[in-house]
């Protein structure tokens, strides 16, 4: 009875997600595509996910140093990853402009 309550009021059960710690904030919220012809679509990073991409194939850090310093634990942070990459490559695949947007992050210089 409880249960059927909560999901009728709307809470969420689990584990709250933890603020993800990002050291630099990007500069480019937006990549668009050249040459498509028409309204493409468009896929969403958050702004954790460019962190991660970031740390790991732009800055070369294993994936233990970036979770490390994004204060997290490395299955979340090779979770999180691997979901950036994904969402990078149907975009370039499928000619998709990148928005970058939204997360649960917070600045930490």
């Amino acid at each position: 009875m409880a249960l059927e309550k909560e999901i009728e009021m709307g809470v969420k059960k689990g584990r709250p997600i933890k603020a993800r710690i990002v050291r630099k904030e990007p500069s480019t919220r937006q990549f668009s595509p050249r040459g498509r012809i028409g309204r493409p679509g468009y896929k969403v990073l958050k702004i954790e996910e460019i962190e991660t991409i970031r740390l790991s194939d732009y800055m070369g850090l294993s994936q233990g140093e970036a979770a490390k310093l994004m204060g997290i634990s490395q299955q979340t942070y090779s979770r999180v990853l691997k979901a950036s990459r994904k969402a990078l490559a149907e975009a370039l695949i499928n000619g998709e402009i990148i928005k970058v947007q939204g997360g649960d992050y917070k600045i930490n210089r």
